[in-house]
């Protein structure tokens, strides 16, 4: 479709030159028009006429495809809940008639990945809402949000140990958005302290923070964490994008973020609300 549309812009634009060239040679030759203000006037509105021409030549094309592909998203998210529910529905089924722990194991790390995949329909859902403007905040009560994603994560994290002390506190904001920032500060307090085995988690006086005690960081390194793909260690996996998507999303959301840390004493990160 792409090439196409470039072909006909290439088309257009060169008649578009060749109409100019006979038009110039109709006034100034043929007709004699000596005036110039007549004639840039024509020029003009030439000019006007193909700039409207090319643009919806350019931008028509465009627009359907993207209204084409937001409406498969919107059909292929609707049809992912069904496949989702039903492996839950039936997975908790299997697991009240099962007594084999291995056979157990099996079905908690179906449970896992079926979560993950849950996440990822909750994430595409709030990414279709965010474009096109919907209100996406409500009340959300973040003590009850934080215990949430621990319980998902403690199910990729088997080993750590996540230690909680959280004051009831609840207030209006973008739940999916917010659980996001969590997720991200958590995973990147687990993976950067690998030989601790602990992550604190307070929330108290409506300020929430998560202190790990891994590798740290020095002076250099806090003034780059918010730069788009900056990682403190090349090592680990990721893409680097974690901490600027957090601060972009207090900043949007008037949450004061700080970042405190000590090379190899660990980081601890606040969101003061």
């Amino acid at each position: 479709m792409f090439v196409n549309l470039r072909i006909s812009i290439f088309v257009f634009y060169f008649l578009t030159v060749i109409a100019f060239l006979a038009i110039s040679y109709y006034f100034l030759d043929v007709l004699g028009v000596s005036n110039f203000y007549i004639y840039s006037v024509v020029l003009l509105c030439i000019i006007i006429l193909s700039g409207i021409f090319i643009s919806k030549l350019a931008i028509d094309p465009l627009a359907e495809y993207v209204t084409n592909l937001q409406n498969l998203s919107k059909e292929t998210l609707h049809e992912l809940n069904l496949p989702i529910s039903t492996i839950t529905t039936n997975t908790q089924m299997i697991k009240k008639n099962l007594e084999d722990e291995k056979a157990l194991k099996r079905v908690a790390r179906i449970e896992s990945a079926c979560d993950m995949l849950k996440q990822r329909y909750d994430e595409l859902d709030y990414l279709i809402k965010m474009q096109s403007k919907q209100n996406i905040k409500e009340m959300v009560d973040l003590s009850a949000l934080v215990q949430e994603r621990i319980t998902f994560l403690q199910r990729i994290y088997p080993n750590k140990n996540f230690n909680l002390n959280l004051e009831n506190f609840s207030l209006e904001i973008d739940r999916v958005g917010l659980s996001k920032v969590i997720d991200n500060l958590i995973d990147n307090g687990v993976k950067y302290s690998p030989k601790s085995q602990n992550i604190d988690i307070n929330l108290q006086k409506k300020t929430l923070t998560i202190q790990d005690y891994g590798i740290g960081m020095d002076e250099v390194e806090l003034l780059q964490i918010y730069d788009n793909f900056y990682q403190s260690n090349k090592h680990m996996q990721g893409f680097g994008i974690g901490l600027s998507m957090v601060k972009r999303f207090c900043d949007e959301n008037k949450i004061e973020l700080s970042v405190t840390s000590k090379l190899n004493q660990g980081t601890k990160v606040s969101l003061k609300f």
